[in-house]
């Protein structure tokens, strides 16, 4: 399609809007079905799922909000299911197929794939999709470990495997999957809550296709993709052509101490966009590996976070832009690669791809944020020493600066999207653990003329003897700051074991003791500006509220501020 080219649109526009917004109404319920009948915390109170629904041709129709990292590559796993299983032929009413294979999705075993074909008078319509984290899927050490080195060491691999034939529970395929997890009542519960979902999305697009008739519904599937494309060529094509180039690199892949580097081309011609990453690094030892299906997502989160933000998604949209990913590279790992950690290395890509178009797109970009989910986990027996628990919480921390304002402080990492925290009532009631402190972490922001975001300070105390496993990122390259903005503090993690004090970012099964306590400090987002244009008055409210500190506030600011007073002044 030309930028000429005058769009010819198949169906009334009123009737369009109704569908598509009828669909997000079904995705949307769909993500609550699966949140309120899920078994697992991670899933229930923080959100770790994502669903979709999607046409015969794996097409995105709708979504909830949710990861954008699943919602980006759940059209891989159905395309890799359809020639999995040899075609949509095979697809019966009443069939469910589940897969967590690295290779196929993408990201790691603990997140459970699960879709279902929806059929409209026998004729197959579309998919309803779900993708949600179960704590643990058999891997060497509860939940996940932190220093495998092959994916045999991560968990159950499951290629596309059909779970319910034609509506009938396979209940020995469903028990060899589930028995495999330490946890497998919810294991269990979790996947119920998935098929559930995916029978609501079902049922929802039947409804909307009886309501309207399948040729109107299909006419205005076109036309809403045809919308989504034209919005992205008409974007791309009003970026100046060029080739803009970035690279980073992570502080190890918590098996060497090596540093892993990440290397971003975007080229921009006219309406296509190509995204190489030539030059990363090689598959490593370490986890910081993912599937090329996951890679492409994350380049469709960068898509979105600079064109097109408030447009939804759909099937329609990234048809002019081309990904070139090296083989066996950390961002198509191929087998035995351990890929635990897959999210790892595409934060640091999203940031990267903005800080390499951020010279054309000024206005649209925003400075490094805190970069990696800061995971903390830890595994042990419950009270009555006859269960295990097991507690995963990705933590959140400081985004970027950005023209207009300040990054969000205490905001979950890009590759979470509408992940939420752990609330403290929660995790006090459900696990042997206690929150002694959890507030902003002042100073933690780059300086900038706008300051970046704030990340957090969360302090645990132990109630009984767990191990510790911890994967903290982007300390030797804190958050960036952008057009003169400085760089946020990276992250600190001290264990506070028997009155003896220790730092450390990675470990793997690190035995504690009951009173033992875990002080997270999470990093902040990279300025935006120069710090010398920042507003008098807001340097002011930062010192007020606890942002900054006097000290802060001269040393990066030139700003004295006299707290008997509360009056401040340039140097």
């Amino acid at each position: 399609m030309s930028k000429t080219t005058a769009p010819v649109f198949l169906e009334n526009p009123i009737t369009t809007e109704i569908i598509r917004n009828a669909l997000t109404s079904a995705a949307e319920e769909m993500n609550e079905s699966l949140a309120r009948s899920s078994f697992s915390p991670i899933i229930y109170e923080m959100k770790d799922c994502s669903v979709g629904i999607y046409n015969e041709n794996a097409e995105l129709l709708g979504q909830s909000s949710g990861l954008p990292m699943f919602l980006g590559n759940l059209d891989v796993c159905i395309k890799e299911t359809t020639s999995f299983i040899g075609g949509n032929d095979k697809y019966n009413p009443g069939d469910i197929y589940i897969m967590n294979d690295s290779y196929m999705a993408g990201s790691h075993l603990n997140d459970i794939t699960i879709i279902s074909p929806i059929f409209f008078e026998q004729e197959l319509v579309g998919f309803s999709a779900t993708r949600a984290h179960w704590l643990d899927i058999g891997a060497k050490d509860p939940g996940y470990p932190m220093d495998a080195i092959e994916i045999y060491q991560e968990g159950v691999r499951i290629p596309p495997t059909k779970i319910y034939d034609a509506g009938n529970p396979r209940k020995d395929i469903i028990n060899l999957i589930t028995i495999n997890s330490r946890l497998s009542n919810d294991a269990l519960g979790d996947m119920n809550a998935q098929i559930a979902a995916c029978r609501t999305g079902e049922k929802r697009v039947t409804d909307i296709i009886t309501k309207h008739g399948l040729n109107t519904f299909k006419r205005s599937i076109q036309d809403i993709f045809k919308q989504s494309e034209i919005m992205d060529r008409e974007q791309i094509a009003s970026i100046p052509d060029g080739v803009y180039e970035e690279e980073g690199f992570l502080d190890n892949d918590g098996v060497s101490d090596e540093p892993v580097p990440v290397k971003v081309k975007v080229t921009i011609d006219g309406e296509n966009l190509t995204i190489d990453l030539n030059g990363s690094s090689e598959q490593k030892q370490g986890m910081t590996n993912c599937g090329l299906a996951q890679t492409v997502s994350a380049c469709r989160v960068a898509f979105k976070h600079l064109i097109g933000p408030d447009s939804p998604v759909t099937g329609g949209n990234f048809k002019t832009m081309d990904i070139v990913v090296p083989k066996r590279s950390i961002f198509s790992a191929e087998e035995p690669a351990a890929c635990g950690w897959y999210f790892t290395s595409l934060g640091l890509l999203i940031d990267l791809i903005v800080k390499a178009l951020s010279p054309v797109l000024k206005e649209q970009s925003a400075a490094a944020h805190y970069g990696d989910s800061m995971v903390v986990t830890i595994a042990g027996q419950n009270k009555d020493s006859t269960s295990q628990f097991l507690y995963v919480e990705p933590t959140a921390g400081g985004w970027g600066g950005f023209s207009s304002n300040d990054g969000q402080s205490g905001l979950i990492n890009n590759s979470n999207g509408d992940f939420k925290n752990m609330p403290v009532e929660v995790l006090e009631e459900k696990y042997p653990l206690k929150i002694n402190s959890y507030s902003l972490r002042e100073n933690s922001g780059g300086p900038g003329k706008t300051r970046g975001g704030l990340g957090v300070t969360r302090e645990y105390e132990l109630r009984s003897n767990a191990n510790l496993s911890l994967w903290f990122e982007r300390s030797q390259e804190p958050a960036w700051g952008l057009f003169g903005g400085k760089s946020g503090k990276p992250p600190k993690v001290t264990v506070i074991a028997k009155n003896e004090e220790e730092s450390m970012l990675k470990v793997n099964a690190k035995p504690l003791s009951k009173g033992d306590r875990i002080l997270v400090e999470t990093g902040g987002g990279g300025g935006f500006g120069n710090s010398v244009e920042r507003p008098l008055e807001n340097i002011v409210e930062d010192i007020i509220d606890g942002y900054i500190d006097s000290e802060t506030a001269l040393e990066e600011y030139g700003v004295t501020f006299d707290p008997k007073t509360g009056k401040a002044y340039r140097n």
